[in-house]
């Protein structure tokens, strides 16, 4: 694998190459010097300040090449759902903190392509409806931390051409394509959406009924957006608190939504119900079966599987017909018709 590594001075350059340099094949690059790269690098890493301007202005001249790289890993000097965002801004398919975890590095660095997913040469393509929706969700967090008002003709947007482009080409073409391009809460929330669209495909959704679904999906977890990253992101069991703390994200979604212009009654009831269960066992208000809407039971089943399904570095994919049993294997807390509708779904489209 050859490896182009940016960084904004030396040291952080040096060590960097340190670290890839025993692995893989490396082109080291100043962010401040001119850009003479002409191969294409199979990835990216860039470790950079991205609350400095002149630095976002220099990754912006790059990016026409830095799309090309299939692995586009940002390190952030700054934890921050606003870093975050604006590494995802400028191309980023993953984005792990700048104090380097050399396991973590070389795994995310490691990890095999999907065939399927690649060009004749082996390099990933830039997929923009991928890109559309990424700017949507980094706007919409964005948003929460600095109490902005959303975009939500952007966000309604990226949801129809994320239903247009399922509609065209199936959920499994998505999947692949998401799971390639973003990890995290950005990955889940595309993936969320994707699976939405193509259950509500499946049930032959009147058009305005599925903009409501695939709006729902797209909103449903920007509460959290007020979550510490080091939380999110754990790769272990969360604790008493940690786990108390996630738990609040759909009452702070819906408390940032229900100010905003343009979200109706029902897409705010689905943001905060949708890890609300029909034998009263979920949160945040164990609503039981017959104040739980249609809506939320579709969304809370499109939710757990695509959390099952998701791509991590640090562990293997569950495969769909395992996490489809997962589902079929929650009586009393999901609708069983819905779950066996479901099934041609999770399983073959």
């Amino acid at each position: 694998m050859f490896v182009h590594v940016l960084a904004d001075d030396a040291a952080k350059l040096s060590a960097l190459c340190g670290v890839l340099g025993h692995r893989f094949g490396v082109a080291p690059e100043r962010l401040d010097a001119d850009a003479k790269l002409t191969q294409v690098p199979d990835a990216v890493v860039v470790r950079v300040n991205l609350s400095v301007v002149n630095n976002i202005a220099a990754l912006k001249k790059r990016s026409a090449r830095m799309a090309k790289a299939r692995k586009r890993i940002f390190l952030v000097e700054e934890p921050s759902h606003i870093c975050i965002s604006q590494a995802y801004a400028l191309g980023a398919t993953l984005v792990l903190p700048a104090t380097i975890d050399q396991c973590k590095l070389l795994a995310a660095l490691a990890d095999p392509l999907d065939p399927e997913s690649a060009s004749p040469t082996g390099t990933l393509q830039q997929d923009d409806d991928v890109e559309i929706a990424v700017t949507a969700i980094g706007s919409m967090f964005t948003a929460v931390s600095f109490g902005q008002s959303i975009d939500m003709i952007g966000t309604n947007e990226a949801g129809r051409k994320i239903a247009d482009r399922i509609a065209e080409r199936g959920l499994t073409e998505w999947l692949t394509t998401v799971r390639h391009h973003h990890e995290g809460t950005y990955q889940h929330c595309l993936l969320v959406t994707g699976v939405a669209v193509d259950f509500g495909l499946s049930l032959g959704l009147r058009r305005t009924d599925l903009e409501r679904l695939y709006s729902a999906a797209m909103l449903h977890d920007i509460g959290k957006a007020t979550i510490p990253l080091a939380i999110l992101n754990k790769p272990g069991r969360l604790d008493a608190e940690e786990r108390a703390l996630i738990e609040m994200h759909p009452v702070s979604g819906y408390e940032f939504l229900k100010h905003q212009k343009g979200v109706s009654a029902e897409i705010l009831d689905a943001v905060r119900h949708h890890h609300e269960y029909l034998d009263g066992s979920g949160y945040p208000d164990a609503l039981c079966a017959e104040s739980i809407t249609d809506i939320v039971r579709m969304l809370t089943i499109s939710d757990i599987f695509a959390a099952l399904i998701e791509h991590r570095h640090y562990k293997p994919t569950m495969p769909r017909e395992e996490a489809y049993n997962v589902l079929a294997n929650m009586p009393g807390k999901l609708e069983r018709a819905l779950v066996a509708s479901f099934k041609e779904v999770a399983l073959t489209r």
